[in-house]
């Protein structure tokens, strides 16, 4: 192994109260689990992103349990600083990720793992991971860029996978996962129709992402956004959607997917309602609709879309909305659970 010069870390825990105004994490020193096991590896962090996910955590509103007061955030990019003895995928100065399901190495396996929730976090300066739970990230993305990999990255590409070129999709919301979309879906060859609840939002990426004209429908504005959805498709429906609302859209979602379509449920951002999904089952039926959750990625759908970003050389930067210093933490937390950001919110290190 090699020598390590470090022995604790920098590292944000959640406070865990939920007080208006009381801050959701704090900073503090710990000891690295050291001398490295044989596969492990000790990972220096150059940055952190964030998801809506990571808030919601920090604000009480997890659907599952979490470990108490655990580091947030599941999105890193770091390099190898030291290896144990028997690591053999990488070595010293490797640009890594860990996968946020550490269970999920093939797709295959019926446990999970998930860092910020079952297990600790990666908003800290140091991290050990095993060599298995590790990617490698591509060359040519900075450090900002290449921390949204693992989990809006991962996210959005499973969320496409299986579309072909000339399909359309309905991409939903603003954020992360969706606006990495948006540059995935566009770059596969897809017709691209983006909804938000602000105009001016839609207006700004319209501008960022006008060749060929993005398709935009405001669902605030919009009580019947799915019929917009329908008349942008001729009355077909969409190909594909990428559902983050829930069971608050889900149902408006598959009236505008076309019959035989399919619908990737990537999260749940509105108001949980099951008195929503009253036509969720004839829907289902009727539109012949193929629904599947999307959890992130396995390792291999990582490692696959690692590979796609250094073939086409795609960048983030044009995703990233704001970049926050270390101790910065906390408001950008706050930022995320209140939707003040277009794109991502990365926290840089060191």
């Amino acid at each position: 192994m090699a020598n390590v010069q470090v022995t604790t870390r920098q590292a944000y825990r959640r406070t865990d109260d939920y007080t208006p105004g009381k801050p959701r994490v704090e900073l503090v020193t710990e000891d690295l689990p050291l001398p490295l096991a044989a596969t492990s590896v000790l990972i220096k962090v150059h940055a952190v992103s964030l998801n809506y996910r990571d808030a919601n955590i920090a604000n009480g509103g997890n659907p599952w349990p979490v470990t108490p007061h655990g580091l947030p955030c599941n999105d890193a990019a770091g390099e190898v600083v030291a290896v144990g003895e028997g690591v053999r995928t990488f070595k010293l100065g490797d640009r890594v990720a860990p996968i946020i399901d550490t269970e999920n190495l093939t797709g295959r396996e019926s446990k999970r793992s998930w860092l910020a929730a079952d297990e600790d976090g990666v908003l800290a300066d140091y991290l050990v991971f095993s060599e298995e739970k590790l990617t490698k990230l591509p060359v040519h993305l900075d450090w900002v860029e290449a921390c949204l990999i693992p989990c809006a990255g991962v996210t959005a590409w499973t969320s496409l996978l299986g579309i072909g070129i000339g399909k359309s999709v309905l991409i939903q919301g603003t954020g992360g996962v969706a606006m990495i979309a948006l540059k995935l879906a566009r770059t596969a060859g897809l017709k691209v129709i983006l909804s938000s609840s602000s105009d001016a939002k839609l207006e700004r990426i319209r501008q960022q992402f006008s060749n060929p004209p993005l398709l935009t429908v405001n669902y605030a504005t919009s009580s019947q956004w799915h019929e917009e959805v329908l008349k942008l498709t001729n009355g077909a429906g969409v190909d594909l959607v990428v559902e983050i609302g829930g069971t608050q859209t889900l149902v408006k979602s598959m009236k505008c997917t076309r019959r035989g379509g399919t619908i990737s449920q990537v999260g749940y951002l509105s108001k949980q309602n099951t008195d929503d999904l009253a036509e969720f089952l004839p829907l289902l039926i009727d539109r012949r609709i193929n629904l599947r959750g999307i959890d992130a990625g396995s390792r291999l759908e990582q490692e696959d879309l690692c590979a796609a970003l250094s073939a086409t050389q795609m960048r983030f930067d044009d995703v990233i909305d704001k970049v926050y210093d270390f101790c910065q933490a906390d408001e950008a937390i706050e930022d995320i659970w209140q939707g003040r950001q277009v794109g991502k919110l990365v926290i840089r290190i060191g």
